[in-house]
């Protein structure tokens, strides 16, 4: 499947892709997951949700087409950071919390990258939390994958700043009177043009929800809810148990309502508070029930589907695509305005902007 491929599946529009200005494989050549896989040994706990990432994001690399030198993984600090080791790709083990300014630059300077971002919930909400809303309001062209189980797993179990009030952890020892963040709803709030969540045991949507994100022209924030075995063991089990996620999980799907529970449960428009709630369809009606509208360039009732989770912290969240908007991104503009500097320097004899980036280390001002 191609990434445009995944965004009809989607139902979403074949938007400008991310991926288009960089330079696709040869004709004819063809790639695998292995392809993506390097040498180094997968060092993570047993049971942790980083390894099944990993291998969904080998086996959807070669679904891009594009060579693999002109694809840059760039981490912070945290389990997940470890990302690039495991790529043979380009990649950059970065420092805690600037993956998103590295990244920026180099979507900034090279149009002919792939750019993806791996981070964790603390590494990107608590020390990168102001990297990581500019970059969102800025819209330059990354895929951001972000890790969340909710606690500080590489420090050894301290409460991480998506852990719910009232945890219990080595650093909270009778419990955290934290107001933990939504990194959806975050999101939203920093006009993010493409914003998803998805989880790491569920191989099909996530994959699918990476391939959307890839093709997305601007910055596209996926949030994965992911297990840590150690220290937050069954931090999402209602989601991912067989005999509760139909109950928990509500999935949105771009034109289609949004019900869960096998079709008993909807979600409908809430008087009382402006926003939205979980209703049961057979009392509201079906017409009552909300068409999700990941296109909508209002992001108001994405952001109050969003709120549904902060509702029932550890027992309900909707999953999908909230939103994907087209607006213009930060890097292309960056670089038109160079292009206008250097041709207009040009048109003029005595103000060459080109010749004077690439003078020496002195010049005369007269």
């Amino acid at each position: 499947m191609t990434a445009t491929d995944a965004s009809t599946e989607l139902g979403l529009p074949a938007f400008r892709t991310g991926t288009e200005l960089v330079p696709a494989l040869p004709e004819g050549q063809t790639q695998t997951g292995k392809d993506f896989t390097s040498d180094q040994e997968v060092r993570w706990c047993p049971g942790c949700g980083d390894y099944a990432v990993l291998k969904a994001v080998q086996g959807f690399l070669p679904d891009l087409g594009l060579r693999r030198e002109n694809i840059v993984f760039v981490s912070g600090i945290g389990c997940s950071s470890r990302f690039p080791y495991y790529l043979d790709t380009f990649g950059m083990h970065s420092i805690h919390g600037r993956a998103p300014s590295i990244a920026t630059g180099l979507a900034t300077a090279r149009e002919d990258l792939s750019v993806w971002v791996v981070t964790g919930d603390g590494d990107a909400l608590s020390i990168g939390g102001n990297h990581l809303i500019h970059a969102l309001r800025r819209n330059v062209n990354m895929t951001i994958l972000l890790f969340n189980n909710r606690i500080y797993g590489l420090t050894k179990g301290q409460y991480s700043p998506t852990s719910e009030t009232g945890k219990v952890t080595k650093s909270t020892p009778v419990g955290s009177i934290d107001q933990p963040f939504n990194p959806v709803s975050l999101a939203l709030g920093a006009e993010a043009s493409f914003v998803a969540r998805t989880i790491d045991s569920d191989r099909k949507h996530l994959t699918s929800v990476l391939s959307a994100a890839a093709a997305h022209r601007g910055t596209s924030l996926v949030e994965i809810y992911q297990n840590c075995p150690i220290f937050n063991d069954g931090a999402f089990e209602d989601l991912k148990g067989r005999d509760t996620k139909d109950e928990s999980i509500i999935p949105l799907v771009h034109g289609e309502p949004i019900v869960f529970a096998g079709g008993a449960k909807g979600v409908v428009r809430d008087p009382a508070t402006g926003g939205v709630k979980v209703a049961q369809v057979e009392e509201v009606g079906l017409d009552a029930v909300l068409v999700h509208d990941a296109h909508n360039t209002d992001p108001t009732v994405a952001f109050a589907i969003s709120r549904l989770t902060a509702a029932d912290y550890l027992h309900q969240a909707p999953i999908g695509i909230f939103r994907q908007v087209e607006r213009p991104t930060y890097d292309d503009q960056a670089r038109a305005q160079v292009s206008a500097a250097v041709d207009a320097a040009a048109a003029s004899p005595d103000e060459r902007l080109g010749a004077l980036l690439g003078a020496g280390d002195t010049w005369t001002v007269v």
